[in-house]
């Protein structure tokens, strides 16, 4: 039997604390001692050498209330540790500084046309943009996490293929470690999407999710008792291209009949009788325009209901988040598919529901997505 060293289990205890502090926001010490199953005498002991180091700093509530002296708040410090956050998506990028914590500090974003989608010119543009908004703030990160549409490779951050921007075998990480001189963690979009729905959005504190995505293709990210579950190499999450329409539309992958063909942006223009192709607003808007009448989206949304009763018979989530264009369905969809789900999945039978929910977080997902996967290197060496 191995016996952990002092300095490790503080090392240990310490990192425990921060990983709290930055998902669950300000707190008092007897909160955390009972979160961490610490005595007093440890949190104490861990909050005065965090504050010591710039890390958190502690304060008495604006509201306190009652006769005694207060507790006071264990606050984190978003200047004390501030990573860079990018996405890539098909038509526009952005970055954001976010700080210990998970606030946004200041974020900048771009349209992608024509050879701005080069990877060339989208590095150099990040790199830019980045030390640019770094010296407007006086900010300095410690770490990326860059977030795009395609398949990543997990250890090295190379993009196998992100067909929705014409890429192919970019050594994405390794050429962005270059250009910004720090830690780079790449990742698929839907992927980073679970990840911040997990920490900051709809599966907060719950164990198994799966976040399916729309923009111009499907993807997913899984959460699985609590972890992101990433696959062999990283390759984890390609659900719109399970086939479910066979001899049907020919897909970007070579296969026929894949789910993003029937549930993706050019299905849903088809459905709503635009023309394929027309800018990601005009979409939207015209969603928004149906209100609660979802008819017109009918065979859309079977479709839609298709996919996730298997999604939810394979992998038998709690919950699934649905992000991009599908936040933008009308509540009343929604309701449909969620009941449809539950009638026809068998899995979604016998665990009493699953739930179906919109992303609340909006343009930030990804920026936030992206933000924890470089928080996951720093929070353990802080």
């Amino acid at each position: 039997m191995t016996v952990a060293r002092p300095d490790e289990v503080r090392r240990f205890n310490r990192s425990s604390l921060l990983r709290l502090l930055h998902t669950g926001g300000p707190a008092t010490r007897a909160a955390l001692a009972v979160e961490l199953g610490l005595n007093r005498s440890t949190i104490k002991m861990l909050v005065d050498g965090l504050a010591e180091a710039g890390l958190v700093q502690e304060k008495v509530p604006r509201q306190a209330r009652g006769a005694g002296r207060p507790s006071l708040l264990v606050l984190p410090q978003p200047q004390a540790a501030v990573v860079l956050a990018v996405y890539v998506q098909a038509e526009h990028a952005g970055i954001a500084l976010v700080g210990f914590g998970g606030q946004i500090l200041g974020r900048n974003s771009w349209n992608l046309h024509g050879r701005q989608r080069d990877p060339d010119e989208v590095i150099t543009h990040v790199a830019e943009s980045a030390a640019m908004l770094a010296g407007d703030l006086g900010l300095h990160p410690v770490a990326a996490g860059v977030s795009v549409p395609g398949v990543v490779r997990r250890n090295d951050g190379l993009v196998h293929n992100a067909a929705n921007l014409s890429w192919g075998e970019v050594a994405l990480g390794e050429r962005m470690t270059a250009v910004l001189n720090v830690p780079v963690t790449v990742g698929n979009d839907a992927e980073f999407g679970a990840l911040a729905e997990h920490l900051r959005g709809a599966g907060r504190g719950g164990g198994d999710a799966v976040f399916v995505s729309a923009d111009v293709g499907v993807g997913g990210g899984l959460i699985a008792q609590g972890s992101l579950l990433r696959g062999s190499a990283g390759y984890l999450g390609e659900i719109g291209h399970m086939t479910v329409r066979p001899g049907g539309r020919v897909c970007h992958c070579g296969n026929e009949g894949c789910w993003e063909t029937e549930v993706g942006d050019a299905a849903l223009c088809r459905a709503l009788g635009l023309p394929e192709h027309v800018p990601r607003g005009a979409i939207v808007a015209e969603l928004r325009a149906l209100q609660e009448d979802c008819a017109e989206l009918g065979e859309y949304l079977d479709w839609l209901t298709l996919g996730l009763v298997n999604v939810v018979n394979i992998l038998g989530p709690e919950l699934i988040v649905l992000g991009d264009l599908f936040t933008a369905l009308p509540d009343a969809a929604v309701t449909r598919v969620r009941e449809q789900v539950r009638r026809r999945s068998m899995v979604s039978r016998a665990l009493g529901g699953v739930r179906i929910e919109k992303s609340r977080l909006g343009a930030d997902l990804k920026l936030l997505g992206a933000a924890e996967a470089a928080f996951e290197g720093v929070l353990g060496v802080l």
